[in-house]
């Protein structure tokens, strides 16, 4: 059977909505305020599994609730917890403020993901067992994956893995002096357009795919929100357009696209079918609050595509 070994960040995520404005000193009643299950490795893992992947996650929790609740979630979604570790410190944690318009505001506490991936790592036949693919998901939400990201794809390529990493935003401005190294291993690039901008300087799509195929990217997806999505491989660049819905919560929506791309490619569609189901994914991911809420299965999602209306840009 094919399989994603998915690596990254497990959140516990705090969402408020809506917040249209920070005043301090006083008190807003919000009509929501919810704890679910966020991180880019957490959320792209559970759509993996939701969909009917095989998909083992390696990352970190605390001891604590917290911790608990999540693995708790990702069981349900049928994901393999066999290379999740546990932590000394608290479960990572975001408060995320959402205003009317689905837009996020968010506070980060680390937690364990500062003990995550500190010490070398091998990727050893127990990882890799029934894996055809290595997700390295946001390489700059974890510290270590900072410093291990590049070797960690380096041995899944070697093992004979296919390699995709989902580039994620980077808080501390270094963006292509972490990310570069990573890049000669990766077959596949998932980046946003304000990700594109921060690691190539241009937002031009096939003047920033040059710019990854240069460190070694053989095939690059650009998320780009409403607009839908755009393929570069082979010097060509393919557009697949976004589906009309109502947004309530974008939290998590890239993280869902990725985990469906990739749940599209094992099971043998092509690149630009991949696209078309991953904008579904993520078009009903913004519909409800939390980054997985709205994410249906496999057969569900092919059904509402049959009947949901394209957008027009």
């Amino acid at each position: 059977m094919s399989g994603v070994l998915c690596c990254g960040n497990i959140v516990f995520d705090v969402l408020v909505r809506p917040v249209s404005e920070l005043r301090w000193n006083t008190t807003h009643w919000v009509e929501s305020a919810r704890h679910t299950m966020g991180g880019n490795g957490a959320n792209t893992a559970f759509a993996l599994g939701l969909l009917g992947a095989r998909v083992r996650l390696l990352g970190w929790v605390g001891p604590d609730p917290a911790g608990a609740f999540l693995l708790d979630k990702l069981a349900g979604a049928g994901v393999d917890l066999s290379g999740v570790r546990r932590g000394q410190a608290p479960t990572a944690t975001t408060v995320s403020l959402v205003n009317p318009q689905g837009d996020r505001f968010l506070l980060h506490a680390p937690g364990v993901s500062l003990e995550a991936f500190t010490e070398p790592l091998e990727l050893d036949a127990s990882l890799r067992e029934g894996m055809t693919h290595f997700h390295l998901a946001n390489l700059f939400s974890i510290p270590g994956l900072r410093r291990q990201g590049a070797e960690l794809l380096r041995q899944a390529r070697a093992a004979g893995l296919m390699t995709s990493m989902d580039t994620g935003w980077d808080q501390h401005g270094r963006w292509m002096q972490d990310l570069a190294p990573a890049l000669a291993w990766t077959d596949l690039l998932f980046v946003n357009g304000e990700e594109t901008l921060g690691l190539t300087g241009t937002t031009e799509l096939l003047e920033a795919a040059r710019v990854f195929a240069g460190y070694g990217v053989r095939m690059v997806v650009f998320k780009l929100g409403g607009e839908g999505c755009a393929i570069w491989q082979n010097g060509e660049l393919v557009r697949a357009p976004a589906f009309e819905v109502e947004v309530v919560d974008t939290t998590g929506a890239g993280d869902c696209f990725a985990g469906a791309f990739l749940a599209a490619l094992l099971r043998g569609l092509d690149p630009a079918s991949a696209a078309r189901f991953a904008n579904a994914a993520a078009a009903l991911s913004v519909t409800r609050l939390g980054a997985t809420e709205g994410l249906r299965s496999w057969d569900e999602t092919e059904a509402w595509m049959r009947q949901a209306r394209l957008r027009r840009c």
